[in-house]
């Protein structure tokens, strides 16, 4: 799988606790046109799916499921964070090297600036690593 760290949003980040991922992604402010009074509308892929892979690459142990959610707000700090897309709760017995969060593409309704990954975890884990980011392709084999 080929990762670009412009388009990383964790990097083998550890998850004993609900956080947000490491990196956030600047998607920069949509252009207006001359001889309009709006910018234009975010679509990102254009009607092609963009894939995002979010990838367990150390064993969860401890804990009972993770789930990850795809964010997007106007501003760096998302005070006001939509959430566009989930994985659902993945049982941590489930959750072993390797394993890929059903998250194939960014989904609609990521229409705003920034975007950034949740990783909402219950229970109480004691080990366990994700790594996620937009990638050119999802590996369907092996």
């Amino acid at each position: 799988m080929h990762l670009d760290a412009q388009n990383l949003f964790s990097d083998a980040q550890a998850l004993t606790a609900t956080a947000n991922s490491t990196n956030h992604l600047d998607l920069q402010a949509t252009a207006t046109p001359a001889m309009s009074p709006a910018a234009l509308k975010r679509d990102i892929g254009g009607g092609i799916d963009v894939p995002l892979l979010a990838q367990v690459v150390a064993n969860f142990t401890g804990g009972t499921s993770v789930e990850v959610q795809v964010q997007v707000d106007d501003n760096a700090a998302f005070s006001s964070a939509k959430t566009v897309g989930s994985s659902g709760a993945i049982p941590v017995a489930t959750l072993k090297a390797g394993y890929k969060f059903p998250l194939p593409v960014i989904p609609f309704g990521a229409d705003e600036r920034y975007m950034r990954l949740r990783y909402v975890v219950s229970g109480t884990p004691t080990a366990g690593a994700v790594t996620a980011g937009i990638v050119p392709g999802i590996q369907t084999n092996g």
